[in-house]
Formats: structure tokens, sequence, C-alpha cells
């Protein structure tokens, strides 16, 4: 006979939906599980059964070669409506499988055991099974043993739950963070405007296109996966694209970018530093309108795997005793130090060079 339904049924589907897990690929971590049941119970089928409104659907399974069934023909649907744990010896005795086309068919499922997987609130979302199509019963520790993988299988469901949770929050702060970039360059930029000293507008437009800057290159980490490995080439590329518009027609800026792939808070760093050494050069570098200027950028790696960048303008330069205490140069050493590089500034004139070392850490 067909299972009733869950006494609190609406509510147990809504909490079986919010773990998002349905209709989704399978997962080595899961079928690792039911093949580990399998073993340890010596049962030919294993399933982690998740039972939804009129199905039961496997986000893994051993021994069936389907994905879902109807709920119609569910030994799990009775299960949920009992305790932790349910064991079966033999289905053609038990009044619950009358009528159950799994048990009376040819081969018909003689032995049921399982283990309810139990959401939140104390709802079942489902069950970890063992199923034989001959009668039996489990040791002790093989029921154990199921109970161990149960609580396996809820704890790989919620880490992905949570997972998506820290992944809508992070994008929601990311977009709230581009916000606030957005308007204090705005804000900025109005400061700039009303200033009446033209030293005070100059600093406060290089202020407003330091944070319009940041907000372009945290548009870009945006969409990358936070944590995970950035072309350096692609993402470096991209960020010197948004600096073009800043640079002056009289002014070329070229690059070559090895194909390596950094972690996200190397290429952040390296992104930050690219723009902070473009930004002095365009502030200080080429005065004159009708002399033409050239910026390069060379990032290179090498065979122990440390990365080499190496940044030069044709600009006037800087005297070689002239202190260096701006905020650039401050920014560009905080930045090198965050790192762990060596970086390595020549002044002349003309030109300025700036070199920095580094070993990134392995992915």
């Amino acid at each position: 006979m067909q299972a009733a339904p869950h006494p609190r049924q609406d509510e147990r589907l809504a909490s079986l939906r919010s773990y998002g897990i349905l209709d989704t690929d399978r997962e080595a971590d899961f079928d690792d599980i039911v093949d580990l049941a399998s073993q340890i119970c010596g049962t030919p089928i294993s399933v982690v059964n998740l039972i939804d409104q009129d199905r039961q659907w496997f986000k893994a399974e051993v021994g069936l070669g389907v994905r879902e069934t109807p709920i119609e023909s569910s030994i799990c649907a009775h299960a949920i409506l009992e305790t932790d744990f349910v064991e079966i010896p033999d289905t053609l005795v038990d009044a619950r499988m009358a009528g159950n086309p799994l048990v009376s068919g040819d081969p018909g499922l003689r032995f049921y055991a399982g283990v309810l997987l139990v959401g939140e609130a104390g709802l079942p979302l489902g069950t970890l099974c063992v199923l034989d199509y001959l009668p039996r019963k489990l040791t002790d520790l093989q029921r154990t043993a199921l109970r161990v993988l149960a609580r396996q299988v809820m704890v790989q469901i919620e880490l992905r739950r949570a997972l998506r949770t820290a992944e809508l929050l992070r994008k929601e702060v990311d977009h709230r963070a581009k916000n606030s970039l957005q308007l204090l360059a705005s804000l900025t930029s109005l400061q700039a405007r009303a200033a009446p000293d033209p030293q005070t507008r100059a600093a406060l437009e290089l202020v407003r296109n330091r944070i319009a800057s940041l907000g372009e290159l945290h548009d870009l980490l945006h969409k990358t996966d936070a944590g995970g490995a950035i072309g350096l080439g692609h993402y470096l590329s991209q960020v010197l694209d948004t600096l073009r518009t800043t640079v002056p027609d009289h002014v070329t800026l070229t690059a070559d970018i090895a194909p390596v792939e950094v972690v996200s808070g190397v290429a952040t760093s390296l992104a930050l530093l690219v723009n902070e050494l473009v930004t002095n050069s365009v502030k200080h570098a080429f005065p004159d309108p009708a002399q033409p200027g050239q910026i390069s950028l060379t990032l290179i790696s090498e065979a122990d795997g440390s990365l080499v960048m190496s940044y030069r303008d044709t600009g006037v330069g800087i005297a070689p005793d002239a202190p260096m205490t701006g905020l650039g140069t401050k920014v560009m050493a905080s930045l090198a130090a965050q790192l762990a590089g060596k970086l390595t500034v020549t002044n002349g004139q003309p030109g300025h060079a700036v070199r920095l070392e580094l070993t990134p850490a392995p992915l």
C-alpha cells in the first residue's frame, strides 16, 4: 500500500527544498557513502533517498541504475513515518508492503533497512537505506555503521546549503561595497569641483580616480570565485583596459603578462599595485602633451614558481636623491609587503622603473 503523507508534510517539503539538493548532479562524496553502506551491510542496493511530494529521488545509489521512482512504490515513504531507524527483515510479511510492485515483482525486494535523514526542526528529508532480494537481518555493528553513515550524509547536505548561503551573502556584500565606492567617488568629485584651491582640487581628483579604479577592480574580482584561482594574464589585461581610459592620448600603455594562475588575494594586490603605478605615471610623468611617452608592464614566471613584474615609464622621472615619502610610495610598499615580495624602485631623469619579485603560495 502507498504510505500516508507525513503529518507535517508541508513543513517537511519546505525543509527539503530549502537545501536545494533535489535534481542536482551525482557527487563523489555521496556515491562513496552508498558504496560503503552496501559493502558494510552486504547488500546489493544502497540509496541516499529524498522523499519529494510525488516521487522519491536518489542523490546517490548503487544497484538500482535510476535516479527516481514514483512515490506510490516507495518503501522509504513508510520509513519516514517511523522513528530514526527502520528495519524490515522480510517485506512479504510486512503489511505496509502489501501490493508494492517493488516487493511483489520478480525479483522482489525482500529486505529493507533505513536510517532517517533528519533536517531542521527534526523533520525527515528521506533515508540512507540498504536493500536486498533475500530476507535477512543486520548485525548490531551494521546498524551502528548505517547510522554513522547517515549522519555523514546530513553533514554533506548541510555543508552544501551553508556554502550556498555564504555565497549569496558574499554577493550581497560585494554589491553593497561596489555601490559604496561609487557613491564615495561621486561625493569626492563634487568636493573637487567645489574646492577653491587648485592643489586641493588636484588632490581630490587623484583620490576620486583611485576610488573609481578600486570600484572597477572590485567589479572584476566579484566576477571570479572568491578564493579561487585567477588567470593573471586575463585579469590584469582587464585592469589595464580600465586604466587606459585615464591615460592621455600622447602616452601608450603596453603589457606582456605571463598566463599564470594565482589565488584571488595575490591577484587583487597585484592589480592595486598596477593601478597605483599607472596612476602615478599619468599624474607626474608626462606633463608635456607634445612629448610622446610610453608605459610598459611585463610579468614573467620563473622556473622555480616565482614571479617578476617589471614596470617602466619614459616620463620626466624623479631625481635620484628625491625623498620617496608620498602616498603612492607608501601604498606600493604596503602592497609589496602583503605579497611578501621584494620591491625595487629605480628613479632617473628621464624614466621611472619598478621591479617586484614574489613567490606566490601554491594553489
